[in-house]
């Protein structure tokens, strides 16, 4: 009973900390470039994590090493740059939106790669998880005409690389503590995220003179601190106590955060994304109740 309710926390918490990182996102590129934003959100996250938790790499074995760099630049690296490069076009809610088609890419790589079964009730969840997203996806691009949706191909990337992270984790680093995953990730991105930040011209700027750099760094710090040092981990332990469709399914909650912070920056919001909104959450209900049914696999 304990499980079942820690693991219901844990998808609430990141639900609100992932939805507000959009926002974030949009915040810190006033003043910084994407490939700025996603370099230097990688590294604070590595110093938060690694002051805090070096001791747990200890605890990974070095055949696991190959898995935990996979999952570094899928689940962490790639999409921090890709998120930050589609948010110069489009809203940060409509971005949050389209990452909900992580769920069903998860289902659908875990079956076919991952040879990992899935439920009848999972199925359904899912797409109706994904109905309700493609609702909010059509009525933002009512309500904002000219935003460049080609962007939305890089979101969609992203979901894949997410999709693949989580199924990895779940088949090759269950035994490997969340803490340790996510140290282990971050050594793994420190000298790649330097390399970019150092092309992206962000030494040869003067920074505490600039406003809005200093002001988009504070945002930047919130965000790689709580949105993706301690999301990580919990990210990974929710993953580890229950199943890739579960701990992807914070991917439906998360628009409906992002659409409230959205309202609040100015960003359009109507009814139809109110209805889609609940559509989401019901997939989230049907993806995730009990069945007595045995899992389908191919």
């Amino acid at each position: 009973m304990f499980g079942l309710q820690k693991k219901w926390l844990y998808l609430i918490i990141l639900s609100i900390v992932w939805g507000s990182s959009f926002i974030l996102i949009k915040k810190s590129l006033v003043g910084l470039t994407p490939l700025q934003l996603g370099a230097l959100r990688t590294l604070f996250a590595a110093v938060f994590l690694i002051a805090f938790g070096f001791k747990h790499i200890k605890n990974i074995p070095k055949d696991k090493w190959k898995w935990v760099a996979i999952s570094a630049f899928l689940g962490t690296f790639i999409p921090a740059f890709l998120f930050a490069f589609a948010e110069t076009e489009i809203d940060s809610a409509v971005v949050s939106v389209l990452n909900s088609t992580v769920p069903i890419i998860s289902l659908l790589l875990g079956v076919f790669l991952f040879s990992i079964g899935f439920t009848r009730n999972q199925l359904l969840g899912v797409v109706v998880g994904l109905l309700g997203s493609l609702l909010l996806i059509w009525s933002g691009a009512t309500l904002n005409p000219n935003q460049n949706y080609w962007y939305s191909l890089l979101v969609l990337v992203a979901s894949f690389c997410y999709g693949m992270n989580v199924n990895i984790i779940k088949k090759h680093l269950q035994d490997i503590s969340a803490f340790g995953i996510a140290v282990g990730n971050f050594i793994v991105l420190i000298i790649p995220a330097f390399a970019v930040l150092a092309f992206s011209g962000f030494f040869e700027q003067e920074i505490i003179a600039n406003d809005k750099v200093m002001t988009s760094l504070g945002y930047l710090v919130i965000l790689a601190v709580l949105g993706t040092g301690v999301a990580k981990v919990l990210f990974n332990k929710l993953v580890q106590i229950s199943t890739p469709v579960f701990a992807t399914s914070v991917t439906y909650l998360i628009p409906i955060v992002a659409l409230f912070w959205g309202l609040i920056d100015g960003e359009q919001f109507g009814l139809a994304q109110i209805g889609a909104a609940s559509l989401i959450i019901f997939g989230v209900y049907l993806a995730n109740r009990k069945t007595q049914k045995k899992p389908i696999s191919v």
